[in-house]
């Protein structure tokens, strides 16, 4: 079967569950509304930063500050492409209709992208635009140097989280047991093992400490990296995901 057929069925099954738009949407206020108030909160209190505060601060990285929250929903969206398929049964039809296991995760693979790439391009530029007006005076411009590529970055880190998390929903296939797994990943075992000292450096190579640096400006004083290596880090991660998924594709649902 070529491509075109398949990415046709994968967008018709994608577009008719009520979720992928919930969740898509919920990806866009929850970033944008929890970056907006901190930015808000940063503002009226910035006189209170002390001065190696001032001196590390970085208003573009700030004004992303709600992809912590709000990349939660882009992980639903993207684990719910496969689970639930899986959990319906319907992945039964759709292996008999694309016997290319290769095929089917590629096409899921765009399709995800396509829809997630153009939402994470407008929340980073809503995100920033909305977060620098909410700073006044301490804020940055779009044509600061890196400012423009920080914005582009925290885009691609949200598309890529997404893709990721794709990888892994292959893997998995039962929504609870990826969503069981990726969110105590990203939320509780990376934060708190990059404040170990004797784990941090591992803990930075994380998808989401490296994606951290695509969406910042200053250098970091705790990475080590910049932008370009936090991006083939978290490039890493996915083509690693999206690869175990497709052997095991092969392999379980031959």
């Amino acid at each position: 079967m070529t491509m075109v057929p398949v990415l046709l069925s994968e967008w018709t099954k994608v577009k008719t569950v009520r979720s992928t738009f919930i969740t898509l949407i919920a990806a866009f206020v929850v970033t944008v509304g929890l970056g907006a108030l901190i930015s808000f909160f940063t503002n009226n209190n910035f006189k209170n930063l002390n001065a190696s505060e001032r001196a590390n601060f970085d208003p573009t990285s700030l004004s992303f500050s709600g992809v912590f929250l709000g990349q939660l929903a882009i992980i639903v969206f993207a684990v719910l492409v496969v689970g639930n398929e899986y959990s319906t049964g319907m992945i039964r039809a759709t292996l008999a209709a694309v016997p290319q296991r290769a095929t089917l995760l590629l096409a899921k693979a765009v399709t995800v992208l396509a829809l997630v790439a153009p939402v994470a391009l407008v929340t980073a530029f809503v995100s920033f635009f909305l977060g620098q007006a909410l700073l006044g005076s301490h804020e940055a411009h779009l044509g600061d140097p890196g400012v423009l590529r920080a914005v582009f970055g925290m885009a691609i880190y949200m598309t890529l989280i997404a893709l990721f998390s794709l990888g892994v929903g292959f893997m998995l296939r039962k929504p609870v047991l990826s969503l069981g797994l990726l969110m105590p990943f990203f939320f509780l075992i990376s934060p708190i093992l990059s404040a170990v000292p004797k784990v941090k450096n591992i803990a930075h190579y994380f998808p989401d400490q490296a994606g951290s640096r695509l969406a910042a400006v200053h250098e970091s004083t705790t990475i080590s990296y910049g932008p370009l290596a936090g991006f083939f880090i978290c490039l890493v991660w996915v083509v690693a995901a999206l690869g175990i998924g497709l052997v095991l594709l092969k392999r379980r649902d031959a």
